[in-house]
């Protein structure tokens, strides 16, 4: 079915779906159809055949959020559901030492893409979350996926824009192509205030069956001349959940 002026009904459901993100959880009918660049009639229409089948729910006051049929289809085909589910375990075991975040990330597109993570009440400032993204440039998580990137996506993001966060924000492409280096040559991503200058976060690479990065492996834990003693337990984790994805 496409409508009369070109667009198919299918990538006008994608706009609609595209309005919802971490920070926009439930919305109204008009922000829906303002957010999509649809007219409030058409999205109407559309978000209550969505509802309809469960793909979006409507709250009591109204607002529409993605509905729970959408996330089970979601999480059932998720590419990552089988890194997820080998990493957790290790996660767990880390997160009992570490005592604070401790997150599973992937490279998608020029981002990265956070697809697990454990905390606990107390736990340092994090502004990612599950099913969030941030530049790769700007975290732990990221910079261990660029440094491990072709050749290709780096020039693309050292070519910019590289917006910074914080004064320590790499924005530079020279500093930050020398850092790439040296996470590959350590091993590690240690990233103190990038962020927030009250946090740190350390990411280590995760390999697959061909030895190739697939994931990164971050904590997230207070700024300090203790942040480093976690490097040891998150390499452990990072061997152990290299060695089940890879068998």
């Amino acid at each position: 079915m496409r409508p009369a002026h070109g667009e198919s009904v299918i990538s006008r459901v994608v706009r609609v779906f595209e309005t919802f993100g971490p920070d926009t959880p439930a919305l109204r009918v008009s922000d829906v159809a303002r957010r999509a660049g649809l007219h409030v009639a058409t999205a109407s229409r559309l978000i209550d055949e969505l509802v309809g089948h469960g793909w979006l729910r409507r709250d009591p006051d109204r607002q529409v959020r993605v509905g729970v049929r959408l996330w089970e289809l979601a999480s059932r085909a998720s590419p990552t559901l089988g890194l997820r589910e080998a990493a957790l375990p290790f996660m767990e075991d880390l997160h009992a030492v570490v005592g604070h975040h401790i997150q599973l990330a992937v490279l998608e597109d020029r981002e990265v893409l956070f697809v697990e993570r454990l905390s606990a009440p107390g736990a340092v400032v994090n502004v990612t979350r599950v099913a969030g993204r941030l530049p790769l440039h700007a975290s732990s998580s990221g910079l261990v996926l660029l440094a491990h990137a072709p050749a290709e996506l780096r020039d693309e993001v050292l070519a910019g824009p590289l917006p910074a966060y914080r004064r320590t924000t790499l924005t530079e492409p020279a500093r930050l192509r020398r850092f790439l280096a040296d996470v590959r040559r350590d091993g590690y991503a240690y990233c103190a205030g990038f962020i927030d200058e009250e946090t740190t976060g350390i990411a280590v690479p995760l390999r697959g069956p061909a030895g190739d990065v697939v994931a990164a492996l971050s904590v997230i834990v207070p700024t300090g001349r203790n942040a480093r003693m976690q490097i040891p337990a998150l390499l452990a984790a990072a061997r152990g959940i290299s060695r089940t994805i890879s068998q």
